[in-house]
């Protein structure tokens, strides 16, 4: 009964986590550690609440994630994301299968390059001099939003 209402609630809890993160890095251009560490830590409490075995399943989700985050702490050290965005994609892939994670990230391409187009044509009108800098967090979080809400939004096919 408990493992049936958190692997409801807990969705639940990572979606205001994640609007919380966007919110943020919308208005400070940082994601806070302690979302990404709320985020991380939940997760295998939603492992357990969703009935994953502790081998293979819940090794391979920790597999992912650490996988998502080595992945992009590269792109992090070519100077392409900040670190913020990253362990956001580290915490995120901790909670999803990898056919989810495939979507996530095209989605969250998808939604990054429309808002850095976005951001970009604005900051070109205005004439700025400051750098650009894009709060990708936005895009981490609603993509991560589009792929947990997705199973529930998707039923009548």
């Amino acid at each position: 009964m408990w493992g049936e209402s958190l692997s409801l609630a807990l969705p639940a809890v990572l979606a205001l986590l994640l609007l919380c993160a966007a919110a943020n890095d919308l208005h400070d251009r940082t994601i806070a550690n302690g979302l990404n560490i709320a985020i991380a830590l939940l997760a295998p409490v939603y492992w357990w609440a969703s009935g994953l075995a502790p081998w293979p399943d819940m090794a391979i989700q920790l597999g992912l994630g650490v996988a998502v985050f080595a992945v992009f702490a590269g792109v992090f050290m070519l100077g392409g994301m900040g670190g913020g965005d990253v362990k956001l994609l580290g915490a995120l892939a901790l909670w999803l299968p990898l056919l989810a994670i495939v979507q996530m990230l095209l989605v969250m391409s998808i939604i990054g390059g429309v808002l850095t187009l976005a951001m970009l044509a604005a900051h070109k009108l205005r004439r700025a001099s400051t750098e650009l800098e894009i709060p990708y967090g936005v895009a981490i979080a609603a993509a991560g939003l589009w792929v947990i809400t997705e199973r529930y939004f998707n039923q009548f096919t």
